[in-house]
């Protein structure tokens, strides 16, 4: 069985200890490799090759970081689907839904392709008599990320292309459920001419995120994972002087007004609930039903949700592929039963599911759709995040009530308003506390040239990714004040505090 090992200085790396964890096909359950979980002495190695690499790197110039970006992101085309197999192998998504994470996080190597425009400074001639002020932008040097395994390619590339473009070098600490698809991108830029060291990865966990995070030479961590994990990095690494990014949590809720199309919403609902099995952090996993659209909008969505076919991920017409472990399954199918238990209507019971005609799938993390009705904000299926196929309805008389309660939710990650009324949406977007909202759009994530980024308990610290926030994340500003008296000139140095004149 292949050993999946860690990438550093330009190539793939035994780990320093012996310890390894299993890599499961989630759709027949079965183990097919392991990874090499690394510590602090792969953490070490990497953070030396990367502070080696950075003393020419941060040095280069902008054409060459832009022409390695152009050529890393020609490579990401050709190897789409390549790399989408790889994901949905390890991951369990369809092999569609990853080519669609590939895609999105392309768009963050475009917008870094074009950093050259964004990075320059402002300059303001002659404010005093013979000095001139102008700015500009330096990396911080080794900065890290530490990704989760829902979107093995997307999420580090919301990170690093930003991170190197911008002059720094990357240390990437990946999911040790889905590792390979961050050494395949390694390899790419390593074909795309990025030096050796600039790029790295160090599979492991808790060992490796500890090392990460307490390691002097970082300057800076990145993160998307749960609130508890998110609050932690952001505690542990600030504590010893680093800039944190911390993405936690979520329950997004999409709002159904009774002026609202219900097919359309019940189409988007049930597409942004059961993609990739529930396992994002933007999924929708409550519907806010609005007067009378409740009993129209529960139909629609029981009928879809029916429809959904489940399967392996590389299985043609597959909708909704297996969870990506067994405890995974386990938690969501519990899950279900917990909100029978407390009162909801359990409208759709994806547990115990079967899959026809894929025997090699018998010990496959498969569940079905599940939908739920009568949720009330104090059931279990309302306050935890689920993070799998399960929708919960929960039905309100208004759409203020309906803000109410979403604002009173301790997450605020995305939302959406299914609406005619551009009176409702406008209000809805003003008064709504989430970060990311959607108008008829059940899963607003943004486009790369803004970033992205909840609130509440869904962004620990005050740092959204990528876009114009991940550039001033990775690098400090510089102001120059300078003069450059004639030689004949004859300025007297004073020792009151300079001011302009």
């Amino acid at each position: 069985m292949k050993t999946i090992q860690h990438w550093i200085d330009g190539s793939p790396a035994p780990g320093a200890g012996p310890r390894t964890a299993p890599v499961f096909n989630p759709a027949t359950g079965q183990e097919q490799a392991r990874v090499a979980l690394g510590g602090s002495a792969d953490v070490d190695a990497a953070v030396t090759a990367a502070a080696r690499a950075s003393l020419e790197w941060s040095e280069s110039s902008l054409t060459r970081r832009t022409q390695v970006m152009f050529a890393f992101r020609q490579l990401l085309v050709e190897h789409e689907e390549e790399l989408g197999r790889i994901i949905s192998a390890e991951h369990g998504k369809t092999v569609d839904d990853a080519r669609g994470e590939i895609v999105r996080g392309r768009e963050v190597v475009e917008f870094a392709c074009g950093l050259g425009e964004v990075l320059k400074g402002g300059f303001s001639d002659q404010v005093s008599r013979g000095v001139d002020v102008h700015d500009f932008r330096q990396p911080l040097g080794v900065v890290a990320g530490i990704t989760p395994f829902n979107f093995p390619a997307m999420v580090p590339l919301w990170m690093h292309p930003v991170a190197i473009a911008t002059g720094n070098t990357f240390l990437l600490k990946p999911s040790e459920r889905d590792p390979s698809a961050a050494n395949f991108v390694a390899e790419l830029y390593r074909r795309a001419g990025l030096p050796d060291g600039v790029f790295n990865v160090v599979h492991g966990d808790k060992e490796a995120v500890d090392a990460i995070l307490g390691h002097p030479g970082i300057e800076a961590v990145s993160f998307v994972g749960s609130t508890p994990i998110a609050t932690y990095v952001h505690e542990t690494a600030t504590r010893t002087g680093k800039r944190v990014q911390a993405l936690g949590g979520a329950k997004n809720h999409a709002v159904v007004l009774p002026d609202a199309d219900l097919e359309f919403a019940a189409d988007h609902i049930t597409a942004g609930a059961y993609g990739s099995a529930g396992e994002r952090c933007m999924a929708v996993s409550v519907a806010v039903a609005v007067g009378t659209s409740a009993d129209g909008l529960v139909e629609a969505l029981e009928r879809k949700a029916r429809e959904v076919k489940v399967g392996p991920g590389d299985a043609p017409g597959t909708d909704m592929g297996p969870l990506v472990t067994q405890a995974a399954r386990e938690r969501v199918e519990n899950a279900v039963g917990t909100a029978a238990a407390q009162g909801a209507t359990v409208v759709v019971d994806g547990r115990g599911l079967k899959l026809d005609g894929h025997p090699e799938c018998a010990a496959g993390f498969f569940t079905g759709p599940s939908l739920l009705d009568h949720v009330t904000a104090g059931m279990d299926a309302y306050r935890e995040e689920l993070f799998g196929p399960v929708l919960a309805v929960v039905r309100v008389d208004t759409l203020d009530k309906a803000i109410d309660l979403i604002n009173a939710n301790p997450y605020g990650n995305g939302t959406a308003l299914f609406t005619g009324s551009g009176e409702a949406a406008r209000r809805f977007q003003r008064r709504v506390r989430v970060g990311m909202i959607g108008v008829n759009v059940p899963v607003p994530v943004p486009m790369s040239y803004y970033s992205f980024g909840g609130w509440k308990d869904s962004l620990i610290g005050d740092s959204p990714i990528h876009g114009p926030e991940g550039i001033r994340f990775y690098t400090r500003p510089k102001v120059v004040t300078s003069r450059w008296p004639q030689p004949a000139q004859q300025d007297t140095a004073g020792f009151t505090f300079p001011t302009s004149h």
